[in-house]
């Protein structure tokens, strides 16, 4: 017997005797690679040290369970492809860190090792638990394993090693190493087709030979060999996949569909073996069978992926518009640089004409910019120094010399292609209940088979294998799970190029039943761009206060009052905002308060006259904000708004649709009143602070109303938390984004009844999809079961089902109704 002492240290036995597979991935071990160690104090083989020492890393963790849940072989510990020092540097993390709260950090890795549900179990479960570790989620579609850790707690690098040890060599998303694998998976598909083609054709023939009077010849055993040897190799090598993807199943109590095609094929199979060898006098070959509805069934899963590909390619077409260099000005030379390398403070040139590759900011020279990508408005936007210009918009005649702000995941173009990611990895409920239902469906279609078997059996055992076998591959779970997931999916998308963002897939469910639509006034129904139109004050410096305070504020007022100020912004100290009052702040030892009426009031006196002239202005529309000190209030400046052109025609439509609508805003009564009145609103609620928007969509609530919130403002998150759907306006806080259901990247609100529509479709034809399954499965499996179904036509019909309701969920993605198009 002889030691072994890996990497790590662990002594390991290797012995000679002989035996069957290595514990942890399953391989066979042998007289020269055999390993032993002690795996909760019993002895088990391994084929090398890597996997033992895997083994004893994921029981020491207290993860034995993975071995319960693993459907097939994994893989020794890997090394990483970087030292481990480059994953904890900034520049390296820099290009793929997704925004997110402070001291929070999340990143999307790629791992091809992923290859089984297990392989998700584990990596969640082993990662989840590392202290500092705020969540994981594994994706075995895509093979992506997005992480959330707090720095001050946990090095990435630590995680990566974690991973490695486990088996899982991973590195950070990009989407060119996501293509290859794709690529990959797809050469691969595509030489099993090729090669079920060639034995399928030649098979043809030798049935032809066969029904043309070979059957009674000399040469008839020597067709069935023949036959066997070209069905054998496409079985077990073209319809591996099945198999495969069949034994892990039953291995862990997990019906899919691949077990009802697998057992007939392999009932089949050796059942024309059974034939071949002589045990059977009058019995006849089907080798032909289980060639061609392997062949055919494989065509059907790759047309079924190519159309989930088309439908789903939202994220990747959004990622393709960004640039994969730029070029970047170092000590006066300009140096092409991947994408990945720029960092924060670079300096990048953009050329006219070009798509700007990064986020940044103007530092030298004016153009003008298409940011239609981003807006959805396709006008162009000036820029000229110290203005934003953003990832994905389209530079216009001039050069420009940026800044960089932002890199590539920080950009605003990545944080909409990770909001289009992070809704399709989500499940809305209704997908859930449909997953918990199919392995019983599966269960009941081999109950069905084996009835069907027993049933014609006295009468004729070819009729009843065949039969059988026919309700096997014909019954068809896949269009039954695919009939919801698939439509949300693509209307995800179609909402993507409408410049809606879905953030939550259930909204699709909901805002087909909403009949209740509250509207913020403010940046909602109106512009949000407001102009100064009269300062009424005894005080010279009054705007100048007022500005050098509201500088601090996010508010589409406070950066009116901030663009309107000439003169230079005095220093301020202990600013504090109070949502839906105002602020307050101390300016040169003087504590001032900005904002409503009501918020400076205090117990100062009122000058009547002042007031009258603030009425007066309201009356017309504009709102007034107040400027007070500790003794007296200093007076007040009237900021004019307009309101959306299409603001009165998307009313007057929601009403049409018999909806009922309301204004709810934090401004004056007779502002918001004015406003209502022009758009034909009838329900407003004036003067609301945050909770009483929030009380008053509960209130909706328990009146029985489903209920529609859309904003844009810090003012508007709880009541879009509290509303059973809820949208914001792209351009608005990010704070009322992050609480949103769906974000619209135009500021008009047209988007709002095109996704109301778009709702209704995706509901429409997820109905369509379910009822199309049922009926599907009601007709042709009692068509199997009474003999009228041959195994190649129900290999052509099954996945052609999966297709109609690909198809029938691609028709989202066709223009909306014009009714809804502005």
């Amino acid at each position: 017997m002889t030691h072994i002492v890996n990497a790590s240290g662990r002594k390991y036995n290797k012995i000679t005797s002989m035996g069957n597979s290595c514990f942890h991935c399953g391989l066979a071990v042998n007289n020269h690679n055999r390993i032993q160690a002690n795996i909760d104090q019993s002895p088990q083989d391994f084929c090398c040290a890597g996997c033992a020492s895997v083994c004893q890393t994921i029981h020491q963790s207290g993860l034995g369970a993975f071995y319960q849940q693993q459907t097939s072989s994994v893989l020794p510990a890997v090394e990483l492809e970087y030292p481990l020092e480059f994953y904890d540097a900034p520049a390296f993390q820099q290009p793929f860190l997704e925004v997110a709260d402070e001291g929070e950090k999340i990143i999307t890795l790629i791992s091809d090792t992923i290859h089984c549900a297990a392989c998700v179990w584990l990596i969640e479960r082993a990662i989840g638990s590392l202290e500092g570790v705020n969540w994981v989620r594994a994706n075995l579609t895509d093979k992506r394993i997005r992480i959330s850790w707090r720095d001050d707690e946990i090095q990435l690098s630590v995680i990566m090693q974690r991973l490695a040890d486990l088996g899982y060599g991973a590195m950070p998303y990009e989407q060119n190493i996501a293509e290859a694998i794709a690529n990959k998976a797809n050469k691969s598909m595509l030489y099993k087709i090729g090669f079920a083609a060639f034995t399928m054709m030649n098979l043809l023939w030798i049935s032809i030979a066969m029904y043309t009077g070979a059957s009674d010849g000399k040469y008839h055993q020597y067709f069935q060999w023949l036959g066997f040897a070209l069905a054998t190799p496409t079985l077990f090598y073209s319809g591996l996949g099945f198999l495969t993807s069949a034994y892990n199943g039953i291995k862990n109590g997990l019906m899919n569909m691949d077990v009802p095609i697998s057992i007939g094929a392999l009932t089949t199979y050796f059942y024309s073996v059974y034939v071949l060898l002589g045990y059977s006098a009058k019995g006849e070959v089907y080798f032909d069978t289980v060639v061609n509805f392997i062949f055919v069934i494989l065509i059907g899963r790759y047309l079924e992926s190519s159309a989930k590909k088309s439908s789903l390619s939202a994220s990747s077409s959004l990622q393709q518009l960004q640039p994969k260099v730029a070029l970047v000005i170092n000590n006066g030379e300009e140096l092409i640089t991947p994408i990945s390398a720029i960092a924060v403070d670079d300096r990048v040139l953009i050329k006219p004409g070009e798509r700007i590759p990064v986020d940044g900011r103007v530092i030298v020279g004016t153009s003008e910019t298409d940011e239609s990508l981003l807006s959805g408005e396709s006008r162009s936007v000036s820029k000229q120094v110290n203005d934003e210009v953003f990832a994905g918009s389209v530079n216009g005649q001039g050069a420009l010399e940026i800044q960089v702000t932002s890199t590539l995941k920080q950009s605003a173009l990545g944080k909409i292609v990770s909001l289009v990611e992070s809704t399709q990895h989500n499940k809305s409920s209704v997908v859930c209940s449909i997953d918990k239902i199919i392995p019983y469906f599966v269960g009941v279609t081999i109950f069905l088979a084996t009835a069907t078997f027993i049933y014609w059996y006295p009468d004729d055992f070819d009729l009843a294998l065949l039969s059988a076998t026919s309700v096997l591959i014909i019954t068809c779970p896949c269009a039954f799970g695919l009939a919801t997931p698939m439509s949300i999916a693509v209307a995800s998308a179609a909402a993507v190029k409408e410049k809606m963002l879905i953030k939550n897939s259930d909204v699709l469910e909901v805002l087909d039943q909403v009949d209740w639509v509250v509207f913020d006034k403010t940046g909602t129904l109106t512009l949000g761009e407001f102009e100064l139109t009269q300062i009424e004050s005894d005080r010279s410096d009054l705007l100048q206060i007022m500005a050098s305070i509201e500088k601090r504020s996010e508010h589409p007022l406070a950066k009116a009052i901030v663009a309107n100020n000439t003169q230079a912004f005095l220093p301020v100290s202990e600013f504090n905002s109070i949502p839906g009052q105002g602020v307050q702040a101390t300016v040169a030892q003087q504590q001032y308060k900005v904002g409503r009426l009501s918020f400076v009031l205090d117990d100062h006196p009122m000058d009547e006259n002042l007031l009258r002239k603030s009425q007066a202005i309201e009356q017309q529309g504009a709102s007034c904000i107040w400027c007070a000190d500790q003794a007296n209030i200093l007076g007040f400046v009237a900021l004019a708004d307009q309101v959306k052109a299409d603001a009165k025609s998307v009313i007057s439509q929601l009403h049409a649709l018999g909806k009922q609508v309301s204004i709810l805003s934090g401004d004056s009564q007779t502002v918001t009143q004015q406003v209502a009145k022009s758009l034909g609103i009838r329900h407003v609620i004036a003067q609301a602070l945050p909770e009483d928007k929030a009380n008053y969509i509960k209130q909706l609530q328990q009146d029985g109303a489903q209920v529609l919130m859309v904003g844009d403002g810090v003012n508007d998150a709880p009541a879009l938390v509290q509303a059973n759907a809820s949208m914001a306006i792209g351009s608005g806080s990010d704070v009322s984004v992050n609480h949103a259901d769906v974000v619209l990247l135009k500021s008009t609100l047209s988007p709002i009844l095109s996704m109301i529509n778009l709702a209704k479709r995706t509901n429409q034809t997820i109905k369509q999809n379910i009822i199309f399954a049922l009926m599907y499965n009601a007709f042709m499996v009692p068509l199997a079961m009474m003999a009228k179904v041959t195994p190649l036509f129900a290999a052509i019909v099954m996945p052609i089902s999966s297709l109609v309701v690909i198809g029938n969920a691609t028709r989202l993605r066709k223009k909306q109704n014009k009714l809804y198009k502005k």
